[in-house]
């Protein structure tokens, strides 16, 4: 009898990567995926290939760089001739799910321009069966948080501070809770909505994407999640003395400190300047982040339990990761959208449920792994083909502790930083840039880091000795050897990884040969 094939593909959203207690993080607490660690691979140095929501979740689902399929800010429409893992899926004759949001933007040619899903970037991935979608799913929250008592306008509202909260002094204002109880949170409301779903399908072949919007902001959490974290015991950002002596750096950080220099639309209902708030409320900030995170730990839990109740558990793949870092405050600088490794590096748990797995349970791999991987891990377990077009390697070697050949040595990312209606940042009119020249690329390795800008100054680091990313060497003479050595790796990287769909085919007396040769 073929054994049940199940698939549960969760993403939180703006989740760095040390924030686990499974690879020693002191403060936050995520006891439920550090078991799910203890019973599966975690990937140490994970990385999502670009930024911000929408660009980062085209990458993971369909396993292509930026520079392949293109959708580079929120907003940009994702070509449809690209495959994904929804349409791969159901060539294994399942119906694959998504609870949550993949922020596709719909490809526009050929369709009228007053077609609604064109007016959204938040649209689902082509191929899913929705069973509860992000703009939908914020109403249907909304509404059940109406139905029991609470009072609030609408979305521009719900994540208001509880009204008469009386704040203790030693604690700062993001330690104001939210005005709803935790069990009626948008995390709780998803998880009841992905266990009710489980519950009917337990017999059934299944492949769930369920996506978390937290520890996303706003920065705000229901208690006892606000209290989890004493500001105390918070450590300060990553970061230079002044403003300016870090915006000396590059004239991209430069023009996002400024940006934050601003009312941001950030961390909505923050009185708090987002540069150089009071260092309680900072690190009451920092804290509140770790919360979030802890209530999404205690969701995933709930899922994973009821998976355990039912017996699925032992048939069922379990892939936790995100779409992107946060900067926390490093750098004076928030969100993902900088060349730092805070908006890249994310965290990546497998559980395979095979027998061949049980020898790496447990295990907390080293190599380097991208984001890109998640699609053809997920169709090499399912026993399908991966598509020519991926350019991600499925993760199973390490999921059987064998050796992954020719793997890759240095992490690659990506990052459109062009103007547009969802952006922080008009970096063409501050920096002189046309839209095609607001774009970077990194190279990111052991001990160097290169950023290469399209028309701006690149980067280097030394992360063995700079592991924070201060001090820029790309001027320093003596380090010119290895800015070219990295600017060469980076050309290698784009002409083997560029488009390559039908480069191995080719037409002759027989017919199509292809002339891949299969990785290992």
């Amino acid at each position: 009898m073929t054994p049940p094939r199940k698939v549960l593909f969760i993403s939180a959203d703006q989740w760095r990567a040390e924030c686990l207690s499974a690879v020693g993080h002191p403060l936050v607490k995520t006891p439920h995926l550090d078991a799910l660690a203890r019973d599966g691979v975690l990937f140490k140095r994970h990385f999502t290939v670009t930024a911000p929501c929408g660009p980062a979740r085209s990458s993971l689902q369909t396993g292509l760089y930026l520079m392949n399929h293109r959708s580079g800010r929120n907003g940009t429409p994702l070509d449809r001739r690209h495959t994904n893992i929804a349409h791969e899926v159901r060539k294994a004759g399942m119906d694959p799910m998504l609870f949550g949001y993949t922020d596709t933007s719909a490809d526009p040619r050929g369709m009228d321009p007053q077609d609604p899903v064109l007016r959204t970037f938040e649209g689902p991935l082509p191929g899913y069966h929705v069973g509860l979608l992000f703009p939908d799913y914020m109403a249907a929250w909304m509404n059940d948080l109406r139905a029991k008592g609470y009072a609030f306008e609408g979305r521009h509202d719900v994540y208001q501070p509880r009204p008469g909260f009386d704040k203790p002094a030693d604690r700062g204002y993001r330690f104001i809770p939210t005005l709803y109880k935790a069990e009626d949170s948008d995390t709780n409301f998803m998880a009841d909505r992905v266990i009710e779903w489980l519950g009917d399908h337990g017999k059934d072949d299944w492949f769930m994407h369920c996506v978390f919007l937290r520890p996303h902001p706003p920065v705000i959490t229901p208690e006892p999640y606000n209290a989890m974290v004493d500001p105390a015991d918070v450590p300060l950002p990553q970061r230079k003395a002044t403003p300016a002596e870090e915006a000396a750096q590059h004239p991209l950080l430069a023009q996002w400190i400024r940006a934050f220099s601003r009312p941001s639309h950030y961390d909505e209902h923050n009185p708090s300047h987002l540069v150089d708030m009071p260092e309680l409320d900072l690190r009451q900030m920092r804290a509140c982040y770790y919360g979030m995170i802890s209530e999404v730990d205690d969701a995933v839990g709930r899922i994973v339990d009821h998976l355990k109740a039912t017996g699925e558990y032992d048939h069922t793949l379990i892939v936790f990761t995100c779409d992107h870092g946060e900067m926390g405050g490093d750098h004076y600088c928030w969100g993902k959208e900088l060349y730092f490794d805070q908006s890249f590096r994310i965290p990546l748990i497998v559980r395979d449920p095979r027998p061949a797995a049980d020898v790496a349970r447990g295990d907390q791999v080293d190599a380097f792994t991208e984001s890109v991987d998640l699609m053809p891990t997920m169709l090499d377990w399912l026993g399908l083909d991966i598509p020519a077009q991926c350019d991600g390697r499925s993760l199973r070697p390490f999921l059987e502790r064998r050796a992954a050949a020719h793997w890759r040595q240095e992490a690659h990312m990506e990052l459109d930083f062009r103007a547009g209606p969802y952006s922080g940042l008009n970096a063409e009119a501050a920096l002189n840039l046309t839209p095609d020249e607001c774009q970077l690329a990194i190279i990111r390795g052991e001990r160097w880091k290169y950023v290469f800008f399209a028309a701006l100054p690149p980067l280097l680091f030394d992360l063995a000795n700079d592991p924070w990313e201060m001090n820029d060497l790309s001027r320093d003479p003596a380090h010119q050897s290895v800015l070219l050595e990295m600017a060469h790796k980076m050309l290698s990287w784009r002409l083997v990884q560029q488009e390559h769909v039908l480069t191995n085919l080719h037409n002759g007396p027989t017919g199509v040969e292809d002339r891949r040769r299969p990785r290992a």
